[in-house]
Parts: C-alpha cells; sequence; structure tokens
C-alpha cells in the first residue's frame, strides 16, 4: 500500500482526504514544492525547503515544522515506498475552516501533505531539444512565492500544448519573465542571460543550481532583464526545471533558435548538471 505524508505522519494513501472547507481547496491558500527523487536520494532538498518556508512567510502562514523535521519526514516517505526515481509533491495549506476570505480567526492547524511519484530519468527531450511558444503574462506579481495559485501558468501552458510545444516561455511587455513551469535562459555573445530572482519569477532551485554551476566552472553569466527579440535572435534558449533539469529549446514561435541544434554552452550545462547530480545522489543517466 503505497504511503503518504498527513500533517507529518506517514499513513495509507487512502487515509487522505480532502475537506470542502480546506482554504488550499476553496481559494488557493497555501504553498507547494515538488522535489526531484535520484537514486533514492533527495536532491536539493535544503534548497527546496528552504524556499517552502520562506513561501510560508510571505503568505503569513505558521508551519508547524522545522525544514529539517520535513526533510526527515521526506526521506522516511522515500524509503517507506522504495522509490528510486522520481519526484516527491508537498503541500501546506491554511487548514479547514468555514469560508471567509480573511484568515481563520482564531487560526486552525494546517493540512501538510506529501506524496512520491515514480518519474524514470529521460534524455530523449534533453538531446534533441524541445519547441516553444510566447504568450503574455497575466499572473498576478508574486511569482516568487511558490504558492497553490497557478491558473495563469496552467492557461500559458494549455496554449502550448493546443500548438504542438512543449513549454510557453511568457512576458510582460515585451520583457522576457520564465516559463510556465520552468525558468528560461538565453546565452548571446556567449554568455549566459537569465531574468534576475525578483518578484517577477520564481527562483527555481535548478535554476540556482544552474548559476552556481556557472560560477564553478567560470562560464559568463548576467541576470538581467531581456527582450522577446533578444530571445527570437539568442544563439541558444535553454529551460532549467526539477524534472527537466537543463532542456534546450531549439524553435520558439517556429523560428528556428541558432541552427536548430542544442548548442555547445547548454550541452556542457547538461554535462555539469548530470555531474552534480552525481555527486550529490551518486546515479548519472
Amino acid at each position: 500500500m503505497e504511503k503518504m505524508i498527513l500533517n507529518g505522519k506517514l499513513v495509507a494513501q487512502t487515509e487522505i482526504k480532502v475537506d470542502f472547507e480546506d482554504r488550499g481547496y476553496q481559494f488557493g491558500d497555501g504553498i507547494y514544492e515538488v522535489i526531484r527523487v535520484y537514486n533514492g536520494q533527495l536532491f536539493t532538498a535544503e534548497e527546496h525547503l528552504k524556499r517552502l518556508m520562506d513561501s510560508a512567510k510571505h503568505i503569513f502562514l505558521s508551519v508547524p515544522y522545522s525544514a529539517s523535521e520535513i526533510n526527515e519526514q521526506l526521506q522516511e516517505l522515500v524509503k517507506a515506498n522504495s522509490l528510486e526515481s522520481g519526484i516527491i509533491y508537498l503541500q501546506i495549506t491554511r487548514g479547514v475552516s468555514p469560508r471567509n476570505h480573511a484568515f481563520p480567526n482564531p487560526s486552525v492547524d494546517c493540512m501538510y501533505i506529501a506524496k512520491t511519484k515514480a518519474v524514470p530519468r529521460s534524455t530523449a527531450n534533453a538531446d534533441t531539444g524541445v519547441n516553444a511558444i510566447t504568450t503574455e503574462d497575466i499572473r498576478w506579481l508574486r511569482c516568487d512565492i511558490k504558492s497553490l495559485n497557478l491558473l495563469g501558468n496552467i492557461l500559458a501552458k494549455q496554449k502550448a500544448a493546443e500548438a504542438g510545444c512543449f513549454e510557453a516561455i511568457q512576458h510582460r511587455d515585451g520583457t522576457v519573465t520564465e516559463g510556465s513551469s520552468s525558468n528560461v535562459s538565453i546565452v548571446s555573445g556567449g554568455k549566459i542571460i537569465t531574468h534576475p530572482a525578483n518578484n517577477l519569477i520564481l527562483n527555481g532551485i535548478s535554476r540556482q543550481v544552474m548559476l552556481h554551476l556557472c560560477a564553478s566552472n567560470d562560464i559568463p553569466v548576467e541576470e538581467r532583464e531581456f527582450t522577446v527579440d533578444e530571445l527570437m535572435n539568442a544563439e541558444e534558449v535553454f529551460l532549467t526545471g526539477t524534472t527537466i533539469e537543463v532542456l534546450p529549446i531549439i524553435k520558439i514561435d517556429g523560428t528556428v533558435i541558432g541552427d536548430g541544434q542544442p548548442g555547445q554552452i547548454t550541452q556542457k550545462l547538461q554535462e555539469l548538471f548530470s555531474n552534480e547530480v552525481e555527486r550529490q545522489c551518486g546515479v548519472r543517466n
């Protein structure tokens, strides 16, 4: 029987119930994280859980566990489900309370759940690259909070799906922000350019790993805003994300990027990322 975490304890999946008046269900009043598991080991768990706690603070959500306690609980969950390669999804909502837009007063206990899913590591898209579209970024102005409010992301991703593309690259008045479920970077003049980590993007953990790898390997990076025009004329474009790692984009809005093949810098980052996974979790492609 598959196990899940319910409020810090391992339980059978059949024991998980969603109350109609859970604020996550009714308002999207909560936060979440997705953590990659390789070789039965959590990858960059500390970074994910720090972001989880930061998101909680931003929405004034009291979490009754420390990051280290949650880390231990997630490791127990992975072991209980014998997960070798996959993801952990964890979600914390403000809890169950009669419907009212204001916070519950007095406050109620938050609702914390976590679940594993087996996901094999694949290099198919990584080797060939994917296509994307551009779309206006219609989301709210606190994209740095990893909240449950993802309708804007969903609508962008659906546009991409209907266009037969992997990702939708969002922009605000011509300034590129990020993908619907990933961070986006370009290579121009041999330098990686990526949007600064402010309120307009989620500071992706894989993005952070990428920046660390660049700093450690003398790959030039500039964190600044860039335009859709720069995107379309870039030498290389790539995505970073928990489940996709480093993923090349070879065509946007039907326009071929570079020579239509994954670029040298992107391929170098893929290699370095795999090395980092091996260092932390003891596994390679």
